[in-house]
């Protein structure tokens, strides 16, 4: 498996649906302000997890995207095979045939590992991406010039 920028983006996406999806609707501008993604590529990567089921949206003014189904029902893995083809570690793409038809030396263990990461990406979900990170209690978090890219960015919940 390959986790790609389109991975990363939509999980950091998804992650912010969900943690400010219970005022209402979220619209694409406010997760590309926040976390700093171009609006057209979460266009794009919307399209994908909406044809998944993953999130469901909203027309009209007002409008804006939900998630499709509950995060404890939304894995990290659902999401990154959403908006990636799923990427085999060995060369042959997992059909076996890595050199001239025949498994290389090597293709179990990077077999091996494509199983275990999806294995462990499959048994995260959304909810518990939210409790390891005490995101829900962090309020606001912004990233700054320079700092990791990996730096999820909440904003503040929405006044009722």
């Amino acid at each position: 498996m390959r986790l790609s920028t389109k991975g990363r983006y939509a999980v950091t996406a998804m992650l912010d649906l969900t943690l400010q999806g219970g005022d209402g609707p979220v619209t694409l501008a406010e997760i590309s302000e926040t976390q700093g993604i171009s609006l057209s590529y979460l266009e794009q990567l919307f399209a994908c997890l909406r044809s998944k089921n993953l999130v469901r949206g909203v027309r009209g003014p007002g409008g804006g995207y939900y998630l499709g189904r509950p995060p404890e029902e939304i894995s990290i893995a659902d999401i990154i095979c959403a908006v990636d083809e799923w990427v085999e570690f060995t060369r042959c793409g997992g059909n076996r045939d890595c050199k001239d038809g025949k498994r290389c030396l090597t293709h179990n263990l990077w077999d091996e590992l494509s199983t275990e990461i999806f294995n462990f990406l499959s048994n995260i979900d959304l909810a518990e991406l939210v409790k390891r990170g005490g995101l829900k209690e962090e309020g606001c978090i912004r990233k700054e010039k320079g700092e990791d890219d990996d730096i999820i960015r909440v904003r503040r919940t929405r006044a009722a």
